[in-house]
Formats: structure tokens, sequence, C-alpha cells
């Protein structure tokens, strides 16, 4: 048995799509599990970039099985989109495949988004609007409408019915908001959303039990990261599912004893979009750099990233929540030219000191980061193909990294591309 979840360690955006497809090379069947496409991965290969909202990393590998499981919610026109564009970079989509007990989203569920989070004003929690969170809650609520309905048209043209105006209540009544949809065009549009992704279905939860029982190598890909998970995240300005480990097995059907390996990726750096507190948080003219060498602007929203140096109470926190087995660290190279680099060991409240990463907001934006100082390096490591290679100051970093973080690192990115990458440890 071979399988690996592949989880972000951080507030997201760490690389998890550049770190997904470096090791689909290993892999079968590559599996995402939980998010929508309020995610957003982006991967260089051969050339060309590729950005991905649902579709696994692995799709670029005409070779892997690539699954999409029932904990993930999917907007059928955006999914598509990210077809047809697939196709036109010359990228077959043949062996996708979609869990007909995934949730679908609706219009109704982007203006809900929208009305609630504009109802917050200066609390807003930075969503992304793309009725990810709406859908989950009707989900919970028992009243969503999941692919194996939506490709049943009778089942679809009644549940939909039934939905659709309780949701125009909702947005009229409670936000004062009057939307303008129509029954039979949605169903219309949706019907033939249904007509191209019918043969996509396929019951995903046998497939992942089946390929790992014949002894496959499975990759389980997540979106966001650690710090934006519904229970475990910096709550409430946090996703609506379950970012870490754990989530794999509900969001793909499949036990626990299953999972053998899993990789947190993590930045050398850190970043946050969107609202919350944010403790190695950089405000000065080295963030801004950081954020323009790092390309540091969301895939999904094109919003500038927060920049901060490395966390290691965070990283530590990730390791317990997820059982970190190994670390995945990327943009390594963004770091060069920087005379003195910093990492938070951690953090400071009312004169004592703290090493765990605390529960209340309210306390957390109060801490002060302790840092650690090492030497920077000056070289471009972009080029580098072997740790050997790296400068001395460069490998110090790592190995701090590893001590701080209490997990051993088994891959570096040095750059976006798929040859940029150092392998420290095997992962499969």
């Amino acid at each position: 048995m071979s399988t690996v979840v592949l989880v972000g360690a951080q507030w997201g955006d760490e690389g998890k799509g550049k770190v997904t497809d470096f090791l689909a090379r290993q892999a079968e069947m590559v599996v995402r599990y939980q998010g929508g496409n309020n995610a957003g991965h982006t991967v260089v290969a051969e050339g060309q970039t590729y950005k991905l909202h649902l579709i696994p990393s692995g799709i670029l590998y005409a070779d892997k099985q690539c699954l999409i499981g029932n904990g993930v919610v999917i907007d059928p026109g955006v999914l598509l989109q990210e077809l047809d564009g697939l196709e036109k970079q010359g990228v077959s989509t043949a062996n996708l495949r979609i869990s007909p007990r995934a949730h679908v989203i609706f219009p109704y569920h982007k203006s809900i988004d929208m009305a609630e989070e504009e109802s917050k004003g200066s609390r807003k929690i930075g969503t992304t609007c793309r009725g990810i969170g709406p859908t989950y809650t009707d989900k919970a609520s028992r009243v969503g409408i999941r692919m194996t309905e939506l490709i049943d048209r009778e089942e679809l043209a009644e549940k939909l019915r039934d939905t659709l105006e309780s949701k125009i209540k909702v947005l009229s009544r409670l936000y004062g908001v009057e939307e303008t949809f129509t029954y039979q065009e949605m169903l219309n549009q949706y019907t033939e959303y249904a007509d191209r992704l019918k043969n996509y279905v396929a019951d995903v939860s046998v497939l992942v039990n089946e390929a790992i029982d014949r002894g496959a190598r499975v990759l389980f890909e997540g979106a966001q990261g650690t710090l934006l998970d519904l229970d475990h995240g910096t709550y409430p300005y946090v996703t609506s599912s379950h970012p870490i480990a754990a989530a794999a097995c509900l969001g793909a059907g499949l036990g626990p004893t299953k999972i053998k390996t899993v990789v947190g990726v993590a930045k050398a750096y850190i970043t946050r979009v969107g609202e919350g507190p944010f403790p190695t948080e950089l405000h000065d003219q080295l963030g801004e750099s950081l954020r323009q060498r790092g390309f540091e602007f969301g895939t999904t929203t094109g919003r500038p990233r927060r920049c901060g140096w490395y966390d290691a109470v965070i990283a530590r926190y990730a390791a317990r929540i997820n059982g970190l087995t190994y670390l995945a660290i990327t943009k390594l190279d963004v770091l060069s030219g920087i005379e003195t680099l910093k990492i938070c060991t951690g953090y400071r409240y009312k004169g004592e000191i703290i090493n765990e990463f605390p529960v209340s907001l309210k306390l957390l934006a109060q801490c002060e980061p302790v840092y650690q100082e090492f030497p920077g390096w000056q070289e471009d490591i972009s080029s580098v193909t072997e740790f050997s290679e790296l400068p001395q100051a460069a490998k110090d970093y790592l190995k701090n990294l590893e001590e701080l973080s209490g997990v051993p690192v088994a891959i570096v990115g040095v750059g976006p591309g798929r040859a940029q990458t150092l392998v420290l440890r095997e992962i499969f």
C-alpha cells in the first residue's frame, strides 16, 4: 500500500499544485478530496502554465487517473471551462472521474455568498464569493443537489424547483436582494452541463479503494491550508471545508487505515489572503519585495497576499493536526539576496513565551513573534538541481526549518518549474 496525502501546512497558497504535479509522476491515481473552485493551483510544465481550480494537478499526465471526490463542491460551468481550457492546451481529460456524491454549486449559492459577505461590513471574512460556503451549508442542511441528481433530469427538475423558490425568498427577505433567476432557464442551463459531464461521473470511493487494494500508488490532493480548516483553522477566517489530512478519508470515501504518508507543503516564508491576525506579517518594503518576487497574488482572485517570515509555531501545529511525515518547502529561491533571515520560534504574550498556536484570535492578535536570525545567501539558486549545490546558508536554513518544525524536509522547490525541484527523501 502506497498512499500519500498532500496538505497545505500554512494558510494556503503554499505551492501544492507544483508538488502534486511533481509527485504525480510516480502515482497512478490523483484524488482531489475537498474545497471547490475557491482553490487555485498553478503548475508550470514543459514551458506552459496551467491554472487549475477543480481538476487534480495530475491531469497533466495522460496515464494518470484523476478523481474529484465527494468532499468537493462543484460549479459545473467552471469545471467545463477548465476542461475546455485544458483540451485547448493539448491536455487530455479522458481519465477524469467525478463522484456522484459531490455537491453542486448553483447561481443562488453565489448570490447568497456575496450578500452574506456584504452584510458583515467591517467583520467580513474575505470569502471568494464563489458560492462555496452556501453549498456546504445546503449539504449540512440536507437540501443540497449532488452530481447524481444533476445527471438525472427528473430529480434535478424536482429538487431545483423547491430549492430555487426558497433561495429567492432568503435573498429577498433576509438580504433585500431581488434576483431574477428563472426556474426554466436554470434547469435548461444545468441540464446542458449534465449532458456534458455525465460520462465523467463514477463511484470514486470504489475506484480509490480498488486502486489501493491492488497496490497502486495513490496521491490525495488537498486545497487551501491547515489554518483555513473549519475546525482547526483561525476561525471564523477559514474556508467551509476541511483541508487537513483526515478529510482525505471523508472526502474520497476510504478508511484511515489506508493512509500511509502525509506531506505538508509550506513556503520558505509564509503568506495569507484575506482577513485575520498574522503574527509574522511584514508591513515594510521587505514584505512588498517578497510579494513581487514570489508573485504572491491569488490564482483564483488575483488578490495580493500578505507576506511574512516563516512561522515554526504554525509548522508544529500543522504537524500535530495532520500527523505530518514530511515537509515540502517551496519558493526557497525567493529568499535569495536577503542578508538576514528570520524564523519565528514562539510568541510573546503579556511577557510570557507561548510555544503552541493559540485557539483565541483575540489572544493571537496580541502575540508578538519571537525570532531566531540566520545568515542569508546572495546566490541565485533557481538553476540548482541537487541539494549539494545549494549555498551553505541555504542548507543551514532548511536544517533549522526541520529542527524548529519537528518534521524532516523531503522536497525543496527553487522555482515554479518541474525541474526546479530538489528531492532530499523519497515520498513514494
